[in-house]
């Protein structure tokens, strides 16, 4: 392998807890609620699949489902189809739609795994070019750059600046083509079966890793040193 192409949410970094998430909100707005209200917001927010990068929906409402199937190919589809699902639950001010999801796009909001670091470190030592290939409707280099990673990355391929969501095999291409890799040369490594395992029909190897919190999967990442070797 001359090449490792990453995966952002979930495999790289993991964004906060919904209840961080809206908390963060509430304050910022300057909103208390008592503790049953609050906790019964979290509960139908997680349900709605209203944080980005969170947990998926439990159903889309039919009609934001278009929106929610193209919501990474670009900036107003992402924020269309994610203020969507968290207008499902009712806020205690309108205002706090928009607080939300500016929330979601603040480096604060994400941490890397606690191997993420140590791999990308790892394999740029060893001479192995690294790509970010996300599906995705928002800038990410932010985040790499507050957590001290964006110089362990060589390229980043995003759903948004494409047009096009993984597992369009052009994200793919166009991120092995950044890299001056084939495709036969490249493992992918995400946390998605579908999106991420789409790689494999250009002929990366895939490697799949849990979408878990990041207290609950501190050495996820480490086995990827071992395929490229």
């Amino acid at each position: 392998m001359k090449a490792v192409l990453f995966d952002f949410s979930g495999t790289l970094f993991r964004v906060e807890s919904t209840a961080s998430w809206l908390r963060t909100a509430l304050e910022r707005s300057g909103i208390r609620l008592p503790e049953g209200e609050f906790a019964e917001l979290v509960r139908r927010l997680e349900e709605a699949g209203a944080l980005p990068g969170g947990v998926a929906p439990r159903a889309v409402p039919p009609h934001l489902a278009e929106a929610w199937a193209g919501r990474d190919a670009g900036r107003e589809q992402h924020r269309a189809a994610y203020v969507g699902v968290a207008r499902q639950v009712p806020l205690p001010d309108p205002a706090l739609y928009d607080v939300l999801y500016a929330r979601h796009m603040e480096p604060a909001a994400w941490r890397p795994y606690a191997d993420a670091a140590e791999v990308l470190g790892e394999l740029r030592r060893r001479g192995i070019r690294t790509a970010v290939v996300s599906n995705i409707g928002w800038d990410l280099r932010p985040v790499f750059r507050e957590h001290g990673l964006d110089e362990l990355v060589d390229a980043y391929v995003l759903s948004y600046e494409h047009g096009v969501q993984k597992p369009d095999p052009r994200l793919f291409r166009a991120a092995c083509e950044a890299l001056g890799v084939p495709p036969g040369q490249a493992l992918m490594v995400g946390d998605d079966p579908r999106a991420d395992a789409g790689a494999a029909g250009i002929g990366c190897a895939v490697r799949l890793v849990e979408h878990l919190p990041v207290q609950e999967r501190p050495r996820g990442l480490l086995p990827v040193l071992d395929l490229v070797g």
